[in-house]
């Protein structure tokens, strides 16, 4: 009897991820510390930035410049920002299309600049901004730096890229944001990945230096199968990329399950491809929590 694929992604999810984590676990280096730290500094593959293992990201259902953490007001979701950071949390996802660019800075009034990463996308689809107009990324670029309110922006993203074709398509934006960072305005270039041939693409396109990508051991909200995104990754991370793991909890559904969460964090941070785990926290105690389960997850011991 054939089985649903959604289905077979379910029930063959904890073995898969079994296999998948054998194979990747010669690559691990070894560390000092029995079991992984959420808030540790690790480094971004080689673009030179050092982040926290968690990030918090800024876009649950986020649209038309909205998100789940934007509508909790500017008090609400400022208090989220600085209650990450306080924890130890060092990387801060923003974008575009989320409208969460204003919120960072004021909620981490007085820190240090080169304390903390700023990330943002930019958007090139043809919706999802009230405006219809999209102007060339050197437009983009300095109107982002007046929202966020700094001088330079550790990394930029072509946001939600589908199409495989992306890095011929999108060639000139790519020059124009080298620019910036031949200016020392940007510190690092990449692309996010919404389907497997733009993720393939990824692997082989030299310009991009970090890849944000959607995974977790359920194939849930992801580009393909865990088998077939897993490898991509791989070749991405030993390309010297950083790679930006999303949907970890599965865009929110594996909230319910405690199972489902442990296994996909454990899952993700022995794979050994996967530098960040970027998660929309919508309150502190999610982050807690969150913490905890990367706490208890043992790093792996290589012979």
């Amino acid at each position: 009897m054939k089985i649903p694929r959604r289905e077979f992604i379910g029930k063959s999810a904890l073995g898969i991820g079994g296999l998948m984590l054998g194979a990747a676990l010669p690559s691990l280096a070894k560390s000092g510390a029995a079991n992984f730290d959420p808030y540790e500094i690790v480094p971004l593959g080689k673009t030179g930035l050092k982040v926290s293992r968690v990030c918090i990201g800024t876009g649950s259902n986020g649209f038309f410049r909205s998100s789940n953490q934007t509508r909790l007001g500017a008090k609400k979701f400022e208090t989220l920002l600085r209650g990450a950071y306080d924890r130890g949390i060092r990387m801060f996802d923003l974008a575009d299309l989320y409208g969460s660019h204003p919120y960072l800075m004021p909620a981490l009034k007085g820190i240090p600049r080169d304390d903390f990463v700023v990330v943002t996308k930019i958007w090139r689809g043809p919706s999802g901004l009230p405006e219809p107009e999209r102007p060339d990324v050197d437009v983009v670029v300095t109107r982002f730096l007046k929202e966020i309110q700094t001088e330079y922006l550790d990394l930029v993203l072509l946001h939600c890229v589908t199409s495989g074709n992306w890095p011929d398509e999108q060639r000139r934006q790519m020059d124009l944001l080298s620019k910036f960072k031949q200016k020392g305005i940007i510190r690092a270039l990449g692309v996010s990945c919404h389907s497997l041939s733009a993720l393939e693409a990824a692997a082989n396109e030299p310009w991009g230096e970090s890849v944000h990508a959607r995974i977790n051991p359920y194939g849930t909200w992801m580009d393909g199968h865990p088998t077939e995104v897993v490898p991509v990754l791989k070749k991405i991370h030993d390309a010297g990329k950083g790679v930006v793991g999303m949907k970890i909890i599965g865009a929110g559904e594996f909230s319910s399950s405690d199972e489902r969460r442990n296994h996909s964090v454990k899952f993700v941070l022995r794979l050994g491809c996967v530098d960040v785990l970027n998660v929309g926290f919508e309150n502190h105690d999610q982050i807690d929590d969150f913490a905890a389960r990367v706490r208890n997850v043992p790093r792996p011991v290589v012979v």
